[in-house]
């Protein structure tokens, strides 16, 4: 596939990332307030296992960063927002407060997105 092939389909992946991480994060908003939330929230509510549940989406997201190429720091940084959206979003209350503010998925696709965009510079250089 050509290079402009490889941008495309890029972008074309990070867009279906993107929308998973909206629905995870930030697909809802609490009426009157511009707090925003997710089925990760939501699915978090629930003791124990709702957190655990969460893993799957997360890690296909990181695992889809993978096969677009990001390199081992970014996959890393990614690991890493998702434990802490594991280990503090299944703390009682606190952590279902922390899953509405820290958005690892959001945060995730962020990092791809930047990666994607320097790859994309240093191909047309």
């Amino acid at each position: 596939m050509d290079r402009d092939g490889d941008n495309e389909d890029g972008a074309r992946e990070l867009a279906r990332l993107e929308s998973l991480a909206d629905w995870l994060d930030t697909r809802f908003r609490i009426p009157g307030t511009s707090i925003r939330f997710g089925i990760d929230g939501l699915v978090g509510l629930v003791p124990g296992l709702g957190d655990l549940a969460m893993l799957a989406p997360a890690f296909y997201l990181i695992a889809r960063a993978a096969a677009l190429g990001a390199p081992l720091h970014v996959l890393a940084r990614m690991l890493i927002n998702t434990s802490l959206d594991l280990v503090i979003g299944a703390i009682p209350v606190v952590g279902d407060i922390f899953d509405v503010a820290f958005k690892a998925n959001r945060r995730n696709t962020a990092l791809l997105a930047r990666f994607l965009d320097r790859k994309k510079a240093k191909r047309l250089r």
